[in-house]
């Protein structure tokens, strides 16, 4: 009867699981499959033949190449502010005490509730204001802006776990703040780091309506998310292309999060035990 209730088990998860990883597996078909072939097979997962010519036309008619490259520049810089801010808050909080710290941290955890277009029209001024309109450094501060509290909850979770011990043994050896900061407490949140690695990297990447906004009068700024947007003309859509463009935009993130998985699943796991 175990057994049974196993196999039962397992196959209601395969179920599941293939339903849930159905339209992915069906947009990397359809970005295979010539125009015609698209709308007659329906939701067909096999391809008749193996047509690369979507890819070739969205890297190249479509600018993909451009966009590519502004993605990686956004998203990597956006990750290294992020990392920077959120540590240096999170050690904060996790590591001392200061008048009003509860009320701070009940402030910051109300602020996952805003909406990010209650703040469009603010983050857009601010920009403007700052003469970073049309350039990747304003897109990159927008991107990087905001509270990011479940990065800087994780943090202060983690650091609020670490021995008091080692953080004495550092002052005795006559070590600053910004030291043992950077050489014993950050390498020791190496988990966390990864963690916040994937999340704002697929945050970041995917990436869709604030920098629609920015880059509004310049195209030659946008990422791969909005490039995506160039392939659905006023009449006519190109399925085909959007699912080959879908598909480079999407290896970056499967790669990344094959290499830090692990650490992924240790920040989160290490940040509950603390």
């Amino acid at each position: 009867m175990n057994n049974l209730s196993k196999i039962l088990k397992h196959l209601i998860l395969i179920v599941f699981s293939f339903i849930w990883i159905y339209p992915f597996v069906w947009m990397l078909s359809a970005s295979f499959k010539s125009k015609s072939e698209f709308f007659e097979s329906g939701l067909s997962l096999i391809p008749n033949s193996l047509d690369f010519s979507n890819f070739i036309r969205a890297w190249n008619e479509a600018n993909f190449s451009q966009y590519f490259l502004n993605s990686v520049i956004i998203t990597a810089s956006a990750i290294l502010i992020i990392l920077v801010i959120t540590s240096t808050c999170g050690y904060a909080l996790g590591r001392y005490s200061f008048p009003g710290k509860k009320i701070f941290i009940a402030i910051l955890g109300a602020s996952i509730f805003i909406p990010l277009e209650f703040s469009m029209i603010p983050i857009f001024q601010l920009i403007k204001s700052l003469g970073l309109m049309d350039s990747l450094l304003g897109i990159i501060l927008a991107e990087a802006g905001g509270g990011h509290v479940i990065f800087v909850l994780l943090f202060a979770s983690f650091f609020r776990s670490v021995p008091k011990e080692m953080e004495e043994a550092a002052i005795i050896d006559g070590s600053s703040f910004i030291q043992i900061f950077t050489r014993v407490m950050l390498p020791l949140s190496s988990p966390i780091i990864g963690s916040v690695v994937i999340m704002q990297f697929v945050w970041t990447w995917n990436s869709f309506l604030l920098p629609l906004v920015l880059t509004l009068s310049n195209a030659s700024l946008r990422p791969l998310a909005v490039g995506l947007y160039t392939l659905r003309g006023e009449n006519i859509v190109d399925w085909t292309g959007i699912a080959a463009g879908s598909s480079i935009a999407i290896i970056p993130v499967i790669i990344l999060f094959v290499f830090f998985q692990r650490y992924f699943i240790d920040g989160l796991s290490g940040a509950v035990k603390g």
